[in-house]
C-alpha cells in the first residue's frame, strides 16, 4: 500500500465506506484517477495500492524480480494491506486486478467486489482465439520467466480500442512491462503446480458484479460469462454495449462508476449473507447505456 493511501487512514471516514481499487497488467494506480475522484466525492475512503514492482516510471528499467513475480505475491501484499486497515473494504478490480479481487474475496477480505473486464480464475477454461492472437508474440518465447509488454499496435487492437487514437497513445506511454509468470499462471493454470490463479468459489461469500464490454478482445464476454457462472448465484454479469477493455478510462466511465457505487450501496448491505446475496440477485445480464 502506498504512502498516500496510508495517509488517508486518518480521515475519519467510516470503515464501511472504504473501497480498494486494484489495477491490472502493465498499469498502476493512475488508471483509477477518474474512479478515485468519483468515489471520494461520494464519501468513500479510497485506496489505490501499487502492485509489487510496479512503482517504476514508464520507460525506466523494471526490477528483474518482476519477471517471476506470482499472482500469489500480489494477493499476499494486498491481503496484508487490508488486514492493516482493520476493516473489510469493497473492492474494484480491472483486468488482472479483477482476478486478484476474486482471490481476496475467497480469503474473506471483500464486502463486495466489482470486476471490470476481469481476467478469469482457475478452474475456468478461457480458450479464445482473440486472446491467443493478443499474446501471440509472448507465447513464442519463454515468457514465463520474462517481463512482457505488447506492442502499441497489439494493445490498440485488443485493449485500448475503446479510446480515441490520441488518448490510446497517451495511455500506452504510461504502461510498464508485466510479470511473465503471472501471464503463465492465468493462461496455463492447469500446468501450474501451485495453482496460483485458483479460486475456490465455495469460499466466496460476498456478492460479485462482473461488467464486460461487447468490444473487449482481451477478456471477451464469453470469458466473463464462464467466470460469473462459476460463482453461481453469488455473481451477476452486466453487458456494456459498445465498451471495450480499458473501462476505467473509456468515455462513459462515469456511468460505470455510478453502477459500481450503486452495487456497493444497495446490493451489498452489511447484513447480507451468502444465502441472501444469492436470493437477492435479479436478472444477471443487463445492458448499460452505450
Amino acid at each position: 500500500m502506498n504512502t498516500a493511501d496510508r495517509t488517508r487512514m486518518g480521515d475519519g471516514t467510516p470503515g464501511e465506506r472504504t473501497v480498494m481499487l486494484i489495477h491490472g497488467m502493465w498499469s498502476g494506480p493512475h488508471v483509477w484517477e477518474n474512479f478515485r475522484a468519483y468515489f471520494e466525492a461520494s464519501g468513500y475512503r479510497v485506496l489505490t495500492p501499487t502492485l509489487r514492482h510496479h512503482d517504476v516510471a514508464p520507460g525506466a528499467p523494471v526490477n528483474p524480480a518482476l519477471a517471476t513475480t506470482s499472482l500469489a505475491h500480489y494477493a499476499d501484499d494486498l491481503e496484508a494491506g487490508i488486514r492493516a486497515l482493520g476493516v473489510t473494504p469493497f473492492i474494484v478490480g480491472h483486468s488482472m486486478g479483477g482476478l486478484l479481487a476474486q482471490m481476496l474475496a475467497a480469503r474473506g477480505l471483500a464486502r463486495g467486489a466489482a470486476l471490470l473486464a476481469s481476467a478469469h480464475c482457475a478452474p475456468v477454461f478461457a480458450l479464445d482465439p482473440m486472446v491467443a492472437w493478443f499474446f501471440r508474440r509472448a507465447f513464442l518465447t519463454p515468457f514465463w520467466r520474462r517481463t512482457q509488454l505488447p506492442s502499441y499496435g497489439t494493445m490498440r487492437w485488443g485493449a485500448l480500442n475503446g479510446l480515441d487514437e490520441e488518448e490510446a497513445r497517451r495511455l500506452y506511454t504510461t504502461l510498464i512491462p508485466e510479470s511473465g509468470r503471472c501471464l503463465a499462471e492465468m493462461a496455463f493454470w492447469y500446468l501450474d503446480p501451485r495453482r496460483a490463479a485458483h479460486v475456490d468459489a465455495r469460499k466466496v461469500t460476498c456478492p460479485l458484479l462482473f461488467l464486460t464490454g461487447s468490444e473487449d478482445r482481451l477478456t471477451p464476454a464469453s470469458i466473463a460469462w464462464s467466470t460469473a457462472d462459476y460463482y453461481g448465484g453469488k455473481a451477476r454479469i452486466e453487458f456494456l454495449r459498445g465498451r471495450a477493455h480499458w473501462l476505467p478510462s473509456e468515455p462513459g466511465w462515469e456511468e460505470i462508476a455510478a453502477r459500481v457505487e450503486r452495487f456497493f450501496r444497495t446490493e451489498t448491505p452489511l447484513s447480507r449473507t451468502r444465502t441472501g446475496a444469492a436470493e437477492a440477485a435479479p436478472e444477471r445480464f443487463l445492458p448499460l447505456p452505450a
